[in-house]
């Protein structure tokens, strides 16, 4: 073999060499990088907090008969009227109070044959709706609707035309909360790392689940339970 060959062959073998070495180094830097991305761990923070509701819709739904529409319609105003004079002597503004339009039916009409007449031919229904922020007054009111009824207003509550107690002040404590929920689930993770003989690193990547608000429980809708979970994924370093 030639001289020159024998040098070409060994500065080919050199370079090999080094290339070997050079990528055995970055498919150990990478390797190491894989390994440092896939420690992680994902934690769920919870934030509750109990709050006082804001907001209540009260209907007061009522029902009239008659046998001409102009009564019909006449029994309906003066019922109204009962009504708005109740919650005005208990102190509920004008501005609060709404009613629906009524819905009439015609009881003759809807007879199948051989049924008795109605003892009056036509029924209407409305609701006086009283939508406030006076959450106690109405729940001190609730008990005394007794009194339009010994005035003759047939109230007809059911589930449709329940009380209803509302939060309405999610925004101003949706900060706190997310804060607060964060810092539970750091704490999660920080006990998951020291468990496994790492510490947490830097947040990878968050997602804020959806405020929930519901009931104390069924005997106290007046106060509410917000709640909120989020979900991290933190970075395990050694």
């Amino acid at each position: 073999m030639s001289e020159g060959r024998v040098l070409g062959a060994g500065v080919l073998g050199a370079l090999l060499a080094i290339g070997l070495v050079w990528s055995g180094g970055h498919l150990e830097d990478a390797a190491r990088t894989w390994k440092q991305a896939d420690r992680r761990v994902t934690v769920k923070g919870l934030a509750e907090r109990q709050v006082p509701a804001d907001m209540a819709l009260w209907p007061l739904h009522y029902s009239v008969t008659a046998n001409r529409l102009e009564r019909l319609q006449a029994e309906l105003a003066e019922d109204e009227q009962r009504i708005r004079a109740f919650l005005d002597e208990r102190g509920f503004d004008a501005e609060h109070v709404s009613v629906t339009p009524p819905s009439v039916r015609d009881l003759q009409a809807e007879q199948s044959g051989g049924q008795a007449p109605p003892e009056e031919r036509y029924r209407a229904e409305a609701t006086v709706l009283v939508r406030t922020p006076r959450v106690a007054e109405v729940k001190a009111a609730l008990p005394e609707t007794g009194v339009l009824v010994r005035e003759g207003v047939l109230l007809s509550p059911n589930y449709q035309y329940r009380t209803e107690f509302l939060f309405t002040g999610l925004e101003g404590i949706k900060p706190d909360m997310i804060a607060a929920a964060t810092a539970d689930a750091r704490r999660a993770a920080e006990q998951f790392a020291e468990d496994s003989g790492s510490q947490v690193g830097a947040i990878q990547r968050a997602s804020q689940g959806y405020f929930s608000i519901e009931d104390l429980d069924s005997y106290t809708p007046d106060v509410k339970r917000v709640r909120v979970v989020t979900t991290i994924d933190y970075a395990l370093e050694e």
